[in-house]
């Protein structure tokens, strides 16, 4: 849903780079490839990659139903 703070695996802090990686990989005309753009954030170890490439935007979906109500 909400990409975690740290690594799982290393604990190294992801989570400040996340709106730098999404801008890179969704920008129209400097549209990066996922592996340039972490690799110009600094991201070389697999665990750290793990983290941005296997991240599901949810929130916008979950929260829709916030106030569903039976």
């Amino acid at each position: 849903m909400i990409i975690p703070i740290r690594c799982f695996t290393c604990g190294k802090p992801v989570a400040q780079d996340w709106e730098k990686y999404k801008e890179m990989t969704d920008d129209g005309k400097h549209k990066k490839n996922a592996k340039d753009a972490l690799d110009e954030l600094g991201y070389t170890r697999v665990c750290c990659r793990r983290m941005f490439l296997s991240n599901v935007e949810l929130i916008d979906t979950i929260s829709k139903f916030k106030n569903f109500k039976k």
